[in-house]
């Protein structure tokens, strides 16, 4: 919703602005905090905040008066994933990386100690897999797909997740050693890539890279096919597979406006 000149509408507006201050690395804010933030009048942050709360996409703690997100986001998020949700965003991408490579592309996002198939493509060398690999998951210690988003993790995250349980070994170049692994993974950050042959399915090679929200890991971006057309190919499919993976990377971020972090007084 937007004025006639196009701008949008500055309550609206601010409303919005709020729900995306609520991250991964923030998940409460009290007025003055958010006030501070934004640069509004406490007064204007308490009414934007009291009528989310109202509407159920907040909801407030009744001893530190504190604000969290509500059942009203949650049910907007089950109702955009039952409609396609990301893998309807993702798919358009996923495509033309598929053409341009000729070999299956997916994306995958971290579901416990594994990275889980959203969505994916497949290229002219026909499909991977005789069903869909949506839903399909990829265990945390084999294979690129998943090594591109958990090389991407510090070491304590990591090990939190990963270490600590068994290891499959789903053929003989499956890596189960923690030391080996491990030192596998530091290799993410600084190649940018991850490239495994055999590791989870014998007959199949990985290229993957991790895909970033703000300079935070959200999954990883993957080119899988049969051996021979990957390796011999893996420093060309790198350009298109990073760009790709940016491109990505600024569709699932959300586009947050700062405020001027000074206090205002006019009204919204």
């Amino acid at each position: 919703m937007t004025t006639d000149r196009g701008a949008p509408l500055q309550t609206a507006d601010r409303a919005l602005q709020v729900l995306l201050a609520f991250t991964h690395d923030r998940e409460e804010w009290g007025v003055t905090d958010l006030a501070a933030e934004c640069g509004w009048d406490k007064s204007v942050t308490q009414r934007l905040l009291a009528s989310l709360a109202h509407r159920g996409f907040l909801v407030s703690d009744a001893v530190t008066r504190r604000y969290r997100l509500g059942p009203a986001v949650w049910h907007m998020a089950t109702a955009w994933e039952r409609h396609g949700g990301m893998a309807g965003l993702v798919r358009p991408a996923l495509r033309e990386l598929a053409a341009v490579s000729g070999v299956t592309a997916l994306f995958a996002v971290p579901d416990g100690a594994h990275l889980r198939c959203v969505d994916s493509a497949d290229g002219t060398l026909g499909p991977l897999r005789a069903y869909r690999l949506a839903d399909e998951l990829y265990p945390g210690h084999a294979g690129a797909t998943s090594r591109a988003y958990f090389g991407m993790l510090t070491p304590g995250a990591r090990a939190a997740v990963l270490y600590g349980r068994p290891m499959a070994r789903f053929s003989e170049l499956t890596v189960t050693d923690p030391a080996q692994l491990e030192e596998l993974m530091c290799r993410v950050p600084a190649d940018g890539f991850a490239y495994s042959e055999g590791e989870y399915d014998p007959a199949t090679a990985g290229l993957a890279v991790p895909v970033l929200v703000r300079s935070q890991p959200v999954g990883s971006l993957t080119l899988v096919g049969p051996h021979a057309p990957l390796a011999g190919r893996r420093q060309e499919l790198l350009e298109p597979l990073r760009s790709a993976a940016q491109d990505l990377g600024e569709l699932l971020t959300p586009r947050r406006v700062r405020g001027a972090r000074r206090p205002e007084t006019a009204r919204s």
